[in-house]
C-alpha cells in the first residue's frame, strides 16, 4: 500500500494533478507536489524549491520513501526513486519497470547527445482525454 503520491510538478500536465487530488482521498493518502517557486500550485502538501537545475528532483529522491508512488516524466528520477523502492508512473501512464529503464536512460543519453550537436529531437505529444484515463488506470494500479 502507498504511503503518499509524489508529483513532479514542474511539468506536470494540470489534469494528472486533478485525477491525482481525485483519486487519492479514495485510498486514504496525502498528495505531496514539488514544484519550482516559478509555478503556482495549489495543494495542501506542496514544497516549493528554487528554480536551480535538478532542484526539484533532488527534493523528490529526499521526501521518497518505500512504497510512495512517485509521478514524472523524467526518466533519471523514475529510476532513482525505483532504487529506493517507490513506484514511478510517467504522466501518460507508463508505469516504469526495473528491466527497462536501462534502455530509456540509454535513449536518453543519445538524444542529449543528438541536441548537443545541433540535432533536433520531437517534443511530447499533444495531450488527449485517452492519456489522462491510461494516467488514471495507471494509477490506480499502483496504489492497489
Amino acid at each position: 500500500m502507498a504511503t503518499k503520491i509524489l508529483v513532479d510538478a514542474d511539468a506536470c500536465p494540470r489534469s494528472v494533478l486533478q485525477i491525482c487530488f481525485r483519486t487519492a482521498p479514495k485510498y486514504d493518502i496525502p498528495v505531496w507536489t514539488v514544484a519550482s517557486f516559478d509555478h503556482n500550485i495549489e495543494s495542501d502538501y506542496h514544497v516549493v524549491v528554487g528554480n536551480a537545475s535538478q532542484e526539484a528532483d533532488l527534493k523528490i529522491i529526499n521526501l521518497t520513501e518505500a512504497g510512495d508512488v512517485v509521478v514524472t516524466q523524467d526518466w533519471g528520477l523514475a529510476a532513482m526513486v525505483m532504487g529506493k523502492g517507490a513506484q514511478a508512473l510517467s504522466p501518460a501512464g507508463l508505469i516504469y519497470k526495473a528491466d527497462t529503464m536501462d534502455f530509456l536512460l540509454e535513449e536518453r543519453e543519445i538524444k542529449a547527445k543528438l541536441r548537443r550537436a545541433g540535432g533536433r529531437t520531437k517534443g511530447p505529444k499533444k495531450r488527449t482525454a485517452e492519456d489522462d484515463r491510461r494516467f488514471e488506470y495507471s494509477l490506480n494500479k499502483c496504489l492497489q
